[in-house]
């Protein structure tokens, strides 16, 4: 790729704009030099670059942060690199760093998961932006509007699949309306109809506590506790309509032991919960995430 020299100025450097391209596709050789051949014409100077090859399912993965001196439009890049993914059947994505990831945050009445995105965002720690928040309960919309976030009070009085599916149009036009990238279920207790999964197929994410199959239902760590569980966790996960069962993007884990109560059983996990999502989230923005059938690859 192009070189930065000692006498580059400072104008040049003020000029140059970094995108991210990530892409999966059958593995073959010569990808690689192919791919860094393609930004190398086009002004790319590569940042940092990530791959990895799956022999399971001979399917290769990378991603690539670059830069240009020169202006350019990331609609141009795209377009100068569609034969090319065109030619090896890739599944890609190309974006410009600077345009930050829409968020919208769907919310029940357990509000740790939605302040402390609110949270990270207030203070610079999660570089995303929050156009609004759905929820279909009121108990949060003094918290957004603390974070002067508009409020969607979408509620569901009988939960009859009708009004399931009036509600999820209603959550669709927020996100057509607010060009929505990616939908967080921060704790949002309704269950996606298939249609609404297949919509949001690839760009929504879910946090759960990890007890699942073991321990469903009301009160999972009130199971744990009776059954003197020694390690308590959350996964996070993007949404399909088999129900917590999509591909898992991160983990996490705490142990506890006999002197725990319940109550800091929920606390403990609630904690890890947030640790877990903020991960997720963050990875996804950063377009780190690729999907791989039913796992995922993480550049961390």
């Amino acid at each position: 790729m192009t070189s930065r020299t000692a006498s580059s100025s400072p104008a040049t450097a003020a000029a140059s704009r970094r995108f991210i391209l990530k892409l999966s596709c059958p593995d073959q050789a010569g990808i690689v030099h192919a791919v860094t051949g393609e930004l190398l014409a086009q002004g790319g100077n590569i940042l940092t670059s990530a791959q990895h090859g799956d022999a399971d399912h001979h399917r290769f993965f990378m991603r690539i942060e670059f830069e240009c001196a020169e202006p350019r439009a990331v609609e141009t890049l795209r377009a100068a690199f569609t034969p090319l993914a065109e030619r090896l059947s890739m599944d890609w994505e190309l974006v410009d760093t600077q345009r930050k990831t829409r968020v919208l945050l769907l919310v029940s009445k357990l509000g740790h998961c939605l302040n402390d995105l609110l949270f990270r965002v207030q203070t610079g720690h999660l570089a995303i932006e929050i156009p609004a928040i759905v929820s279909n309960h009121r108990d949060f919309y003094q918290l957004a509007a603390s974070h002067n976030i508009p409020f969607h009070h979408f509620p569901l009085l009988q939960a009859t699949e009708e009004q399931k599916l009036a509600q999820e149009r209603r959550i669709q036009e927020v996100i057509e309306e607010q060009q929505i990238d990616l939908v967080v279920l921060a704790r949002y207790m309704q269950i996606l109809s298939p249609q609404m999964c297949r919509y949001l197929e690839g760009r929504a994410i879910n946090i759960h506590h990890s007890f699942l199959p073991s321990f469903k239902g009301a009160r999972p760590y009130h199971q744990a506790h009776e059954r003197g569980v020694k390690l308590i966790g959350a996964t996070a996960h993007y949404v399909t309509s088999d129900l917590d069962e999509g591909p898992i993007i991160e983990q996490d884990v705490a142990r506890i032991d006999h002197s725990m109560t319940p109550d800091q059983l929920v606390a403990i996990g609630r904690d890890v919960e947030c640790v877990t999502l903020a991960r997720a989230i963050q990875w996804h923005a950063e377009h780190r995430v690729l999907l791989n059938g039913h796992r995922t690859v993480v550049f961390r």
